[in-house]
């Protein structure tokens, strides 16, 4: 476990109410990242411990061409979901790449545990609880996200994985009681992880949840 966020990272308190996620204004319709937002952000440009600072606009965004072997599975995944869409999922898995995080840094439980796989929720709150027992917190920034792009997809009978790549401009660090720094720096270093997501295509459910983390 080595390298970007989900991995180096992984070793707010519940929120009282919900608003609707704002990615769906965004994007005019569900995108299977909906999820119970808190009632209070961060301003954008300030971080404080476990809060994440607003992403800035992405500078890449990348969708397979058709006929390569992953354009070619996304497009079997359209074909048992005509209302899966590439483009409005990598916008909609970019969310989820901030919300995520935020998530992870404020110990948000219940935000991850609806947007994760149990296996990988299992992971995430083990290293939470852990963080808490030893009276530390997380200071997670993203400053930019310059790069998603969809690396693999796969349609397994009505299972489907879709594999995006986050190229990330990150402050990382988890402060003791005392705040000094125990892991991290508060130098901006460039991160790339590889995120799978999946979802069964028969479920009401449209979430696409979080199977899979790695860096590269």
């Amino acid at each position: 476990m080595q390298g970007s966020f989900p991995v180096d990272l992984i070793l707010f308190g519940m929120v009282a109410a919900f608003l609707v996620l704002r990615l769906r204004s965004v994007l005019g319709k569900r995108t299977g990242f909906e999820r119970p937002q808190a009632p209070r952000e961060a301003a954008p440009g300030h971080v404080v411990e476990g809060e994440a600072q607003e992403i800035a606009p992405m500078a890449a965004r990348g969708v397979p061409n058709p006929s390569s072997p992953a354009g070619q599975a996304l497009g079997r995944i359209r074909a048992a979901d005509p209302s899966f869409e590439p483009a409005g999922f990598l916008q909609g898995a970019t969310g989820a790449f901030g919300m995520i995080v935020e998530a992870f840094a404020r110990g948000d439980r219940q935000t991850l545990k609806g947007l994760l796989s149990e296996d990988t929720y299992a992971g995430f709150e083990q290293a939470i609880t852990a963080r808490e027992q030893a009276g530390e917190s997380q200071r997670t920034e993203i400053r930019n996200i310059a790069e998603s792009s969809i690396e693999a997809a796969d349609l397994r009978g009505t299972t489907a994985e879709v594999t995006v790549k986050f190229v990330s401009d990150q402050v990382n660090m988890t402060m003791a009681r005392d705040g000094s720094v125990v892991a991290g720096t508060d130098a901006v270093t460039e991160l790339t992880d590889i995120w799978t997501f999946q979802r069964d295509l028969r479920s009401s459910d449209p979430t696409w949840r979080l199977t899979a983390t790695q860096s590269a």
